[in-house]
């Protein structure tokens, strides 16, 4: 695990990392990205780091990918590309630096690592790991398998690289139902997150069996909490993640991922919106919707949290934290991840 204050005070060696309001004016124009959600002392805070990462990412070769769920300091001021899974995942196959940074979790890393096999693929916090992905072995999947001799493996890319090894596809998000769709058999396995694949069955014609895993973030929002803030709030627009409840995505105005509930805000511009997801998504785009309202709840997801400026400077500045993934697991969840980007474009996702 990194020590923050060993790593505190290698990079104070090396880098003027103070306060600075100098700093943060010369760094305006990122700044009025967030300036709606990030104050002005945190920016003279956030601005030094955010310029020598900035200056050290072509240093190094390197190029940042960051989840939409990451902080607006990480999202608007360092991040390269932006996205959901789906989007990460095609990204780093077309990525030419040497080094990718992924801001996320993870299996995000590892999934960039699974594509990208002769690039150095850094994790700034190892500890940044998903409940989700934590939720099902390749054991798991080998007894789901045994329960439903026959029936295809459509695994969410929230999972380890060993359990994308054991499956037949991957999925994500925003594009789970039409993977699902487009399997031959009529019962398909879809591990691990439970409330996916409920609420996937809900619209696909298959039968969807699935492992009962879940994600602390969504599945803390409840059909009640919704219900009585619409009853406060009758012209709130409820937009939920899919791997929340059925019964909260039944509450709901719209489903989506990610990128998805991002392009539904932009393009119907409702006068306020409730994001039922994790708290940093409403944070990053509040800048470019000025008339939108973003109401809570919010819920937050302690491993994106995990990443900071901090941990992305001491990464780039030593180099450590490299994922690595063993040859011939890494050879068989690229075919599974393959096949759902390759997938995907021929359905036009």
């Amino acid at each position: 695990m990194l020590d923050l204050s060993q790593a505190g005070a290698e990079l104070a060696k090396h880098y003027d990392l103070a306060p600075s309001i100098e700093k943060a004016e010369a760094t305006q124009d990122i700044y009025e990205k967030m300036k709606r959600v990030v104050s002005p002392a945190d920016w003279a805070i956030y601005a030094p780091y955010v310029i020598e990462i900035n200056r050290l990412k072509k240093e190094r070769n390197a190029v940042i990918l960051a989840h939409n769920y990451m902080t607006p300091e990480i999202y608007h001021g360092i991040a390269d590309f932006v996205g959901d899974s789906l989007q990460l995942a095609i990204k780093a196959t077309e990525v030419e630096e040497e080094v990718i940074v992924q801001c996320g979790v993870h299996f995000m890393a590892e999934t960039s690592k699974i594509l990208n096999p002769s690039k150095t693929v850094l994790m700034p916090d190892m500890a940044a790991g998903c409940s989700l992905a934590e939720s099902i072995t390749a054991e798991g999947v080998a007894e789901m398998r045994a329960k439903y001799p026959g029936a295809p493996v459509v695994s969410y890319v929230n999972t380890t690289a060993e359990v994308k090894a054991a499956s037949d596809i991957c999925c994500t998000s925003a594009n789970a139902v039409q993977i699902v769709d487009a399997m031959e058999a009529d019962t398909v396995i879809m591990a691990p997150d439970q409330y996916l694949a409920q609420n996937v069955a809900n619209l696909s014609k298959k039968k969807v069996v699935y492992w009962p895993g879940s994600c602390i973030v969504h599945e803390l929002y409840t059909a009640e909490d919704l219900r009585a803030y619409r009853e406060l709030q009758p012209e709130t627009k409820i937009i939920a993640h899919p791997e929340c409840t059925p019964a909260v995505v039944a509450e709901a105005d719209f489903t989506g991922s990610t990128s998805g509930i991002i392009k539904w805000v932009e393009d119907n511009r409702p006068q306020e919106v409730m994001l039922v997801t994790e708290c940093s998504m409403a944070s990053n785009i509040a800048d470019e919707l000025p008339d939108v309202n973003f109401a809570k709840p919010c819920n937050m997801c302690p491993y994106m949290k995990k990443i900071t400026l901090e941990k992305v400077l001491y990464a780039l500045h030593t180099m450590e934290g490299a994922v690595e993934v063993e040859a011939e697991v890494a050879e068989k969840a690229r075919l599974a991840v393959e096949r759902m980007i390759d997938l995907s474009r021929e359905l036009g996702l």
